[in-house]
């Protein structure tokens, strides 16, 4: 040590402890990122949309970091043992680990308990508080933690930047390890296994401490305390670096996570990403000591987030039209890709903190109260993220407002008017980025040609309308599409999600629908009489699109039905009403937070609010699952309606949950016999009462395993992974189903039909049975076996839609050899029509050819019929 310098508490430390210490503070890192990332996803369950989740975590760990940091600088100043205090603090916030699960399912079911008393912003504002009280605490020992360290490493070749820097490389390995323990584990195993490892953390600090020297004496504390808090000013911009910095996390999340998996795992990759770049900034850019570097640093963090912006369609694009051989290997390119579209801002926001605190004398004593005031911004970010400015003006500007501003506060620590002049020139680029990019750039192969209608953006979602080159119109979440389409052929899938629940009730008077998408599923109800219906959709875009932009294909049903804007849970939790049927709507239940719709509790929840004949039906799409998955949900689902039925429609399988007892062809038959005959058809679209019943798929067994539970989340983690391991494979899924489809004879005695029947029974329950399996052998490229079982159904019932359509089709393929057969065009499409009447593209022929033939008056009428088919055909409403 020099004559010059102060004594050094640190004199005769090995420098080895001094690294061991370093480590030590990575692995509390680990542990930190991991509590956040799992407590995030627990709070995505509860809300159900995923961003509140993220960004109530964030807020709740920036705002406990911010004033713990800040208290802990003057109880580090009076600490001879602050290694000691760390390793209280470790060990004491992974016993609370422990206990929080526990903790939060009581206060859950307390909350749910009070509920019915409570809007739904006043829902969320309850659980808002929930979220602070819970993780402020461990987000504020973690805060102290820092201050404590900072104290500990003071002195020593440990820096400031080295400190933070590996501190957040070891929360790049607490972000991504959810991404294996999440599906391997559980949710609760895994805060388990993550709290062993922070009592490790503790029990390490304590042996360490052992050997380092105890903090500085009396006197050096006190010549400390005048030189410790940089200026008020340098404080209030770092926090505004802090709140845009949160907000450019928060509007990746948003941006990247529509873009690309779309699943639980998006978060802890974007996550991990972001630390990675702060952690390497921290770690390596303070150590070029240049002048340029501060002038550079702006330009870097708002250069790097416009051309981010920029090239987000370019990214977008990538992903859509990637093909991937496995999970993870699809997550390590689109992290890559994340990386290097954000490294850049990244690397500059990680290396300001150990930058800034060398400019206000001791680095170690004035970043704690830099890091603080930092945090503190951040969480104030996370909130008005959230409330103001994604739904004042959208993710996108977000992104490009948080850029800008951080490139503001950091020019204004510099004189130089050059640096503003450059900053002009950012505004200026930066105005075209205010916009969401339209659809058709975003996802230029399935929407190609398209144009958006609408665009609507909060913090629940971002909802297009998109009018296709063909005229009709998909409604868009999250750039997701679930067969909400204006296509004759998706609006009757859609309204057959009103139709079967209803038909299968004996006399429906209301019906609950959770989930209103495009208002079309609603309007299959509107040919059943004297019938109260309410929707529930959270989604206050959807709600504007289905009655705005999809009204000509729902029949304007919200003349005729009550709209709640709300949370399916908090409505089911809030409402005293019971109904006669209750539709669970189509989603994807990979994506974060959605899952929960299909576990016992929500299946509980809809129960209660059945009448005592009651039915509940959940639709699900068959590509969505692999076999594993779906049993999970059928075993949920059966666990709660122990008489629960199957039901086939096209590619979608209804669970038919009864109340009490399942009335099967009975219930059907007497709905039906209270109706006219022209309601009768409208009420089964045509398709008749044996049609519906021959759709029948047989009971849901009781079977053991595990089941898809709030606390213990199974389908988001396993689906992911099983989208690219082969095992979501719709052939395969189908010839398990296959084997699951009871014998006639079984089916009728299971559905009540009585003898008389049997004929009409058996013909529609065979044909079905015929179709699926055409369907399997189509995926399976014999088409040749295909046509001849479609062929065999159409033989055993010409009214099945879904039968009359794939023949109708198979014969338009093949039109060529009708001409050859001695067939004109007219007569072939002719007969597709008589086969199905509302094939859409031979009466399109039918019209192209009549006006070809100078037959205008017929011509007309053909483009009438398409018209009143597809109301939003493109061709056919240009002509006047």
């Amino acid at each position: 040590m020099s004559p010059t310098q102060p004594p050094n508490h640190t004199t005769g430390t090995s420098t080895s402890v001094w690294w061991w210490a370093l480590i030590l503070y990575g692995f509390s890192g680990v542990a930190s990122l991991a509590y956040e990332v799992l407590w995030s996803r627990m709070l995505s369950m509860q809300f159900g949309v995923s961003i509140f989740g993220v960004v109530l975590t964030v807020a709740a760990f920036m705002i406990g970091l911010g004033f713990g940091s800040l208290a802990g600088v003057n109880w580090a100043r009076q600490c001879n043992k602050p290694l000691v205090v760390f390793a209280v603090l470790e060990i004491a916030i992974a016993i609370y680990a422990l206990l929080l699960p526990s903790l939060l399912q009581s206060v859950s079911g307390w909350m749910e308990s009070i509920a019915n008393h409570l809007t739904l912003t006043q829902w969320y504002l309850l659980q808002g508080s929930e979220t602070l009280c819970l993780l402020v605490l461990p987000a504020f020992a973690m805060g102290i933690g820092f201050a404590m360290m900072l104290r500990v490493v003071d002195g020593s070749p440990i820096s400031l930047g080295k400190l933070y820097g590996l501190n957040t490389i070891g929360g790049v390995a607490g972000a991504l390890f959810p991404l294996w323990s999440l599906s391997a584990l559980g949710w609760t195993n895994s805060v388990q296994a993550i709290a062993l490892l922070g009592i490790m953390v503790g029990a390490g600090a304590i042996l360490l401490s052992r050997v380092i020297p105890a903090g500085k004496g009396a006197l050096e504390r006190i010549e400390d305390e005048t030189q410790t808090r940089p200026p008020i000013k340098a404080l209030m911009m770092y926090a505004g670096i802090g709140a845009g910095s949160i907000m450019l996390e928060i509007g990746w999340v948003r941006l990247y996570g529509m873009i690309m998996l779309r699943t639980e795992y998006v978060l802890g990759v974007i996550l991990a990403v972001f630390l990675l770049g702060i952690a390497l900034g921290s770690l390596l850019l303070p150590r070029v000591h240049k002048r340029w570097m501060s002038v550079l640093m702006p330009f870097v963090v708002g250069g790097g987030v416009l051309l981010s912006l920029w090239l987000f369609p370019t990214a977008s694009a990538w992903v859509e039209r990637s093909q991937f051989q496995s999970f993870w290997g699809a997550l390590g390119s689109q992290a890559m890709l994340l990386g290097i579209f954000t490294l850049p801002a990244t690397l500059a926001l990680g290396a300001w903190l150990p930058l800034l605190a060398s400019r206000f004398g001791n680095a170690e004593k004035s970043g704690v109260w830099l890091y603080g005031a930092n945090c503190l911004g951040g969480g104030l970010g996370a909130v008005v993220a959230c409330l103001v400015v994604i739904p004042l003006f959208g993710s996108v500007a977000m992104v490009a407002i948080a850029g800008l501003a951080i490139t503001v506060l950091g020019l204004s620590w510099l004189n130089s008017r050059g640096a503003w002049l450059v900053f002009a020139v950012m505004l200026l680029s930066a105005w075209p980025l205010r916009n969401m990019p339209p659809v058709h750039e975003l996802l230029p192969k399935i929407e190609a040609n398209s144009s958006d209608l609408y665009l609507y953006e909060d913090a629940i979602s971002i909802t297009h309308v998109v009018r296709q080159h063909d005229g009709q119109r998909i409604l868009l979440s999250d750039l997701q599409r679930m067969d909400a389409s204006s296509e004759p052929s998706a609006v009757e899938i859609q309204k057959d999600q009103a139709r079967l629940a209803l038909l299968l009730h004996p006399a429906p008077h209301s019906v609950l629908f959770l989930g209103l998408g495009t208002g079309i599923s609603m309007a299959g109800s509107l040919s059943f009489p004297n019938l109260d219906r309410t929707a529930v959709e959270l989604s206050q875009g959807a709600i504007i699109a289905a009655k705005n932009w999809f009204a000509p294909v729902n029949g304007n049903v919200f003349e005729q039905a009550k709209i709640q804007r709300d949370d399916a849970r908090h409505y089911l939790n809030t409402t005293q009403q019971r109904f006669d049927v209750i539709v669970g709507d189509l989603f994807h239940p990979d994506i974060a937070g959605m899952g929960s719709l299909l576990a016992v509790q929500q299946f509980q929840r809809v129960k209660n609010h059945l009448n005592e004949d009651g039915i509940f039906v959940q639709w699900l799409a068959l590509n969505q699952f692999d076999i594993q998955s779906i049993k999970v949900v059928l075993r949920s689902f059966q666990q709660v309606y122990p008489q629960a039925q199957l039901f086939m429609d096209g590619m979608h399988l209804a669970l038919v949950g009864p109340k009490n007892n399942f009335s099967g062809a009975n219930a059907l038959l007497a709905n039906l016999q209270r109706l006219t005959v022209a309601e009768q058809g409208k009420a089964t679209g045509d398709e008749g009462a044996w049609t519906w019943l021959g759709r029948y798929w047989g009971p849901i067994a009781a079977t053991q395993g595990p089941v898809q539970d709030e606390w213990v989340p199974y389908i988001e983690f396993k689906l992911p992974r099983a989208r690219y391991d082969g095992s979501v494979n719709l052939a395969i899924l189908m010839q398990w189903l296959l084997q699951q489809h009871p014998a006639p004879e079984a089916a009728m005695k299971l559905l009540g039909v009585a003898d008389d029947d049997r004929s009409r029974f058996e013909r529609a329950y065979v044909a079905t049975e015929l179709t699926t399996r055409a369907w399997i052998s189509s995926m399976q490229a014999d088409t040749d076996k295909a046509g001849k079982l479609i062929w065999l159904a159409y033989q055993a019932n010409p009214q099945d839609r879904w039968i009359a359509s794939a023949l109708a089709d198979s014969m338009l393929q093949s039109l060529s050899q009708a001409r050859q057969r001695g067939l004109s065009e007219q007569e072939a499409l002719q007969r597709i029509l008589k086969i199905y009447p509302g094939f859409v593209s031979a009466i399109r022929l039918m019209w192209h050819e009549e006006q070809k033939a100078g037959n205008l008056q017929e011509a007309e009428r053909y483009r009438l019929n398409l018209l009143a088919i597809s109301p939003l055909d493109g061709e056919a409403s240009l002509i006047h």
